[in-house]
């Protein structure tokens, strides 16, 4: 055989992910924020994309019956995988969309409802972050010390840990304020004495002493107290009464004194307003059952401007502008169909999610079940990256609260029911036998009486989930029974 060039054909397939369709299969897995970002981004270069603020699209709501019989929830007529198949894409990246149809198809288990119009609509408010920061809380008191050691107070003030702690060295301050180490002791003094009590502390023992010496607690026995914390950590009282010099009245006197204190003082000044979560949909009890809401104000109105690309195409143009123009209106075509799209299939989801898990909405998270996204996507016939990436940072506003659609999935126990129980709900039976113990449970009692209700958890699972709650032992929860009860 000589070898040479020479030319083959050979015949392959390739899947091939469009630009429009990596931009659909985006859009499912942003936020609220991050779908206003993207929106603005293409406001800003598609003159034939307009937005109406404060308006959202047409209300999407359903109602879950409260009956056993639910029937079989219809099912989109062309979904993501078969649209992926036509325009081939990836097998792993689909995303479920059918522009074709102008509402969502329900059966006997659904029934359309109103909007958010309706007067029991909900009205959600949102957080207010604190008004004044730890820095501009200690420079108002500052006010009016000048010179070398007002100047470095306010540098020490400016170092400060969001705790109140100063983990900058004091020699460092000194020198970039070019001070002596005696001015910057000075001033560090002064910072110390400000409101709160403990803030500017190096430590946690020097945190607690200036807050006992604030409320003119400390004496030398607090002073070797403070001095010993990891003995009271430990529960070594007998040693703490010896070295103290104290009987065992007055050392738990001086404990509870210590409980009063803020380890951490700088916390209680917030210095930056939280990021406001909004809620994707809404869950609220009706009469003929639970009514999911889509959350229509918290999406912008995207409309295509199609009386202005009508102006712009009966103009003169040249070919490149009437291809741009022609590609604008592509795209913005694209973008109203996919936003719409994704609204739908996050009230699909959450729908589903609300039927497999409404013993939650009823009882409450001891009644949480374990689900799994295969589940949820063999239910509503979508695929399963599908389903995960319409419940990444999307959240859900209920009677119990904001919780994000990913918190109502998760691995169980085995239970008598069949069904099992979820994680959340074992930890929430364990939080309530030990909150509720009168006898210190150890974690073999607390793995049998959970067995009795028909939890069948073993014993290195309580350990887990108990750890896992921030829950001590049952020796460390004995031993601080004994604390408080001095």
């Amino acid at each position: 055989m000589g070898l040479g060039p020479r030319i083959d054909l050979r015949v392959s397939q390739q899947l091939v992910m469009t630009q429009q369709l990596q931009q659909a299969i985006k859009l499912l897995a942003l936020s609220n924020l991050e779908i206003e970002a993207v929106i603005a981004e293409e406001l800003a270069k598609n003159p034939l994309l307009e937005a109406r603020p404060g308006e959202g699209a047409a209300g999407e709501a359903v109602i879950v019956r409260q009956d056993s019989e639910f029937g079989d929830e219809a099912t989109d007529p062309t979904g993501s995988d078969e649209l992926i198949a036509k325009l081939g894409g990836a097998d792993d990246s689909p995303v479920d969309m059918d522009w074709r149809e102008a509402a969502l198809e329900v059966d006997s288990f659904v029934d359309v409802g109103s909007g958010l119009g309706s007067e029991d609509a909900f009205d959600f408010d949102r957080l207010e972050g604190g008004e004044t920061g730890l820095a501009e809380h200690l420079l108002a008191q500052l006010q009016g010390t000048g010179g070398t050691i007002g100047r470095i107070a306010e540098a020490i003030v400016h170092e400060l840990e969001e705790t109140g702690y100063l983990e900058t060295q004091l020699r460092l301050i000194a020198e970039e304020c070019e001070a002596r180490l005696e001015e910057a002791e000075q001033a560090l003094e002064l910072v110390q004495s400000l409101d709160p009590p403990g803030v500017a502390a190096r430590s946690l023992e020097e945190c607690i002493a200036l807050q006992a010496k604030a409320a003119d607690r400390y004496d030398p026995a607090m002073a070797r107290l403070i001095a010993n914390l990891d003995l009271l950590a430990k529960g070594r009282m007998a040693d703490l009464r010896r070295i103290c010099g104290v009987d065992e009245e007055d050392l738990a006197d001086m404990v509870r004194e210590l409980r009063a204190y803020d380890p951490k003082p700088g916390c209680r000044f917030v210095t930056k307003e939280p990021e406001a979560i909004t809620p994707d949909v809404f869950v609220r009890k009706s009469r003929g059952g639970w009514l999911v809401e889509l959350n229509t104000a918290a999406l912008p109105k995207v409309l295509v401007n199609r009386r202005y690309y009508a102006e712009l195409k009966a103009g003169p143009q040249d070919k490149k502008s009437k291809a741009w123009l022609t590609e604008c209106m592509a795209e913005a075509n694209w973008l109203v169909k996919a936003l719409d799209q994704r609204a739908r299939t996050i009230v699909k989801v959450a729908t589903e999610i609300v039927k497999q898990q409404q013993g939650f909405f009823e009882q409450g998270v001891s009644a949480l079940k374990p689900l799994t996204l295969a589940k949820v996507a063999e239910a509503i016939e979508m695929h399963e990256s599908t389903v995960s990436r319409v419940t990444s940072n999307k959240y859900l506003a209920c009677d119990r609260g904001m919780l994000e659609l990913k918190y109502f999935f998760g691995s169980g126990v085995a239970s008598e029911g069949g069904e099992g129980a979820a994680a959340e709900a074992v930890k929430a039976a364990i939080k309530a036998l030990i909150d509720s113990e009168s006898d210190i449970l150890s974690d073999d009692a607390i793995a049998g009486m959970l067995k009795d209700r028909g939890m069948d958890v073993a014993r290195r699972t309580v350990v887990k989930y108990r750890e896992a709650m921030g829950i001590g032992s049952s020796i460390q929860r004995r031993r601080q029974r004994k604390m408080v009860a001095g």
